[in-house]
């Protein structure tokens, strides 16, 4: 069955990688009821979707389109064969640790009920930062997680509700576009030739949509991505 496994929430922590000063990445689980919204303008809203959850890096983290970041127990699982290490939930902060879903497969704009009130919808995934990369003291990390192609998540909220650990997950829609979470990462970091492709589709958060055609060949843009 697919399912919630964990929903973590931020537990602040010095952050000597950026000029914040503190990082909310160290997410750790909870077991209790965290209601989740909408919430608002990223430099400006309430930030995380989630109730309890803090965001510090309000300029690349958070607002509607990032409102929850979900990461798969079955990838964590894949990490720790390779990296000889355990990896908890929370771990590379994400809100919710899921089992049985296929993250990176997600659709772009698919739907998801999570329990019988909470509606979310995949937009894109994570791109790896330098707080992340000291967060996990594996030297290269940015790189070595990109390459991978695992990113991640981030997901707006569509229906508000609650969440709790043991909550399915339900895929209800699938976009006809057929692009993945996987995809759209793999389009922005290493193959902008998929560009083209990437940003006709539904479902793509408004600023990431025009930061990529800034980055067509017609743009005129870098091919590099931003700094996060």
């Amino acid at each position: 069955m697919s399912r919630i496994v964990s929903v973590n929430l931020a537990v602040p922590e010095p952050n000597p990688a950026k000029g914040v000063g503190v990082t909310g990445i160290n997410k750790r689980p909870v077991d209790r009821l965290v209601a989740v919204r909408a919430p608002g303008p990223k430099t400006t809203g309430l930030h995380s979707g989630l109730v309890g959850d803090q965001i510090f890096d309000v300029e690349h983290h958070g607002g509607d389109d990032q409102a929850v970041y979900a990461y798969a127990r079955e990838d964590y699982d894949w990490w720790q064969a390779r990296l000889s290490r355990r990896l908890s939930n929370g771990l590379f902060g994400e809100n919710l640790t899921t089992e049985g879903v296929d993250v990176n497969g997600a659709v772009i704009g698919e739907r998801w009920r999570i329990g019988p009130r909470l509606v979310l919808q995949p937009t894109f995934g994570r791109i790896p930062c330098v707080t992340f990369q000291h967060k996990m003291g594996e030297p290269r990390w940015v790189k070595t997680f990109t390459r991978a192609n695992r990113p991640g998540a981030y997901l707006r909220v569509v229906e508000p509700g609650e969440v709790w650990a043991g909550d399915p997950v339900i895929v209800e829609d699938r976009p006809a576009h057929g692009v993945t979470i996987a995809q759209a990462f793999r389009a922005y970091m290493t193959e902008p030739g998929l560009l083209p492709e990437l940003v006709e589709i539904d479902g793509l958060p408004d600023d990431l949509r025009e930061t990529l055609t800034g980055r067509l060949p017609s743009g005129g843009g870098s091919d590099r991505p931003p700094p996060q």
